[in-house]
């Protein structure tokens, strides 16, 4: 029976249709119960199959951060060593120029 003729039939208090009130309303609650608990196990699902690509994306993304992190510091140590290095050579030309 489809919601349209469930909804007359509520709303429609004639003595043919009667008879059906009971039944149809117990029907169609529980049909829409189910039907709405399938609605919900479904979503239930998805959520968790989200949750879980979600948990493994950010574990995926923290363990980058902390890669890029760790490159980071090497080259900042690389770049101070290069940096010293070129005012020592920078130095070292000075005191050449001045014939020292």
């Amino acid at each position: 029976m489809d919601y349209a003729s469930t909804f007359r039939a509520v709303i429609d208090p004639s003595p043919h249709r009667r008879h059906y009130y009971p039944h149809m309303i117990q029907n169609s609650k529980h049909t829409t119960v189910e039907t709405e608990l399938q609605r919900l196990e479904v979503r239930v699902g998805e959520l968790l199959s989200l949750i879980q690509q979600l948990t493994e994306e950010n574990r995926a993304l923290r363990h980058r951060q902390d890669s890029l992190a760790s490159e980071r510091a090497v080259l900042l140590q690389k770049n101070e060593q290069v940096r010293a290095s070129v005012e020592a050579m920078i130095g070292r030309l000075r005191l050449l120029e001045n014939g020292v």
